[in-house]
């Protein structure tokens, strides 16, 4: 069982998908960096291609997207996304090898299902790829029946369903209806054209959500036969995601309840055999990401927990981010903007951070944390850092073995507080980030 310690949860901090993070990313950083750096890319490469669409827009979702009602501004969004990716195809050096295509959003299937092969030809045709591992977000309410032969015609073997709750009280409050049936159809679907892991994306801190909405939806899941299950905090940011002005923030569980919802989904899928990954990421034992968190090989990256060990991720598309060892670059996130600029042939990359050494290590010593439960510091830790820490230790949720700070087994809600004790940018944490929990 999760121990309470309210105090060590009361700071917001980063989800830590990137070190630095997107708050410390810079204006100085553009075009010219991001050339640089897939020049002189070698060996195994991800790509990430995002569709910033979805046919409904949900009221809690901080996506960059919007409504797929128009078909010329969709049209010209697709028009430049091919030409990104035939800018960076032919920058990209031979000994570049793309292991991972993943196709994120937005809704991937907002668009229509001709123009989804026509950039995966792209794709295969500018990066000489293959047998990538490939991997698409579905929203459910748009799956339609010609996307199940799309999706085994281009080997999709992973994909990730949007369903955050079964409960249809909860769906109204968050503005995303979508019946039990829906979910059920699009299962079938998906296995059927050859999907091998299934995610499920589950949220707790919901309004008006109590313990038994979150046992209803992960039993729920279970029995759909999620393969991995993403089971995370909702989080209320209005003033940064507008769209969330709609959630009645009065109804939302405080910090208590949010604590009791996470504690209960983590005790009851890991009664259920799934393996804890991180600290919201379960999967079964025979999934490749389970696998990877046994083995040590547990990677963190945009997409959240990973197997994959790519050490670059190029992505595609309004907002998307690019990520090299010694750089991240951020796209334009306005759709026409970063339209008009591919439509002048410039590369629409637009802020992002150089990373240091330091931060390279930093970096590494997080990701460690948050991946594997331990990581090596730089020792005699300095007195803010050792004082900070003091009460995590005096909790039972760390110890120094060594030279390596070990987070305890039930240490999983406190990870990312610990981890942001060695994250020196980390001063307006309360303005930039969301609830530890």
């Amino acid at each position: 069982m999760w121990s309470y310690h309210p105090e060590l949860l009361s700071v917001p901090v980063p989800r830590y998908t990137s070190y630095p993070t997107a708050a410390e990313f810079r204006e100085d950083v553009g075009p010219v960096d991001l050339i640089s750096a897939v020049e002189g890319t070698s060996g195994d490469v991800s790509l990430y291609v995002h569709i910033p669409f979805c046919e409904k827009i949900c009221w809690y979702c901080g996506c960059n997207t919007s409504a797929a009602n128009r078909t010329e501004r969709v049209a010209r969004y697709l028009d430049a996304l091919h030409n990104e990716i035939a800018l960076i195809g032919a920058r990209l050096p031979g000994t570049a090898r793309v292991t991972q295509i993943a196709f994120g959003g937005g809704s991937p299937n907002s668009i229509k299902a001709v123009d989804f092969v026509r950039l995966v030809d792209a794709l295969t045709v500018q990066f000489r790829v293959a047998h990538p591992a490939m991997s698409i977000e579905v929203d459910p309410r748009s799956l339609r029946g010609e996307w199940a032969a799309v999706i085994r015609a281009v080997g999709i073997v992973r994909a990730s369903l949007g369903v955050q709750t079964f409960s249809p009280a909860l769906q109204r409050a968050i503005g995303r209806l979508q019946p039990e049936e829906t979910i059920r159809e699009v299962v079938t679907s998906l296995r059927g054209a050859g999907v091998r892991s299934l995610n499920f994306d589950l949220m707790y801190g919901l309004p008006g959500q109590t313990l038994q909405h979150v046992e209803d939806s992960l039993r729920r899941s279970i029995e759909f036969g999620a393969d991995r299950i993403a089971f995370f905090g909702y989080a209320h940011v209005p003033h940064l995601i507008p769209r969330q002005g709609r959630i009645d923030a009065a109804l939302l569980p405080d910090m208590r309840a949010r604590f009791d919802m996470a504690a209960f989904g983590h005790d009851m899928l890991v009664a259920e055999g799934y393996v804890a990954v991180g600290f919201d990421h379960f999967a079964r034992p025979g999934d490749p990401l389970a696998q990877a968190a046994i083995a040590g090989r547990l990677r963190r990256n945009f997409q959240g927990f990973t197997e994959d060990q790519a050490a670059t991720v190029i992505g595609f598309g309004a907002s998307a981010i690019s990520s090299f060892p010694e750089l991240l670059v951020q796209n334009e996130k306005n759709t026409g903007r970063y339209g008009m600029m591919l439509s002048q042939d410039r590369l629409p990359a637009v802020r992002g951070v150089r990373r240091s050494a330091e931060d390279r290590r930093l970096g590494a010593l997080i990701e460690a944390l948050l991946c594997r439960g331990r990581g090596r510091v730089t020792l005699p830790l300095d007195r803010p850092t050792l004082a900070a820490l003091m009460p995590y230790v005096a909790a039972g949720l760390c110890t120094v073995d060594g030279d390596d700070l070990v987070l305890s087994a039930d240490c999983q809600p406190y990870a990312r507080s610990i981890a942001a004790h060695f994250d020196p940018y980390r001063s307006d944490s309360l303005r930039r980030f969301s609830s530890a929990i």
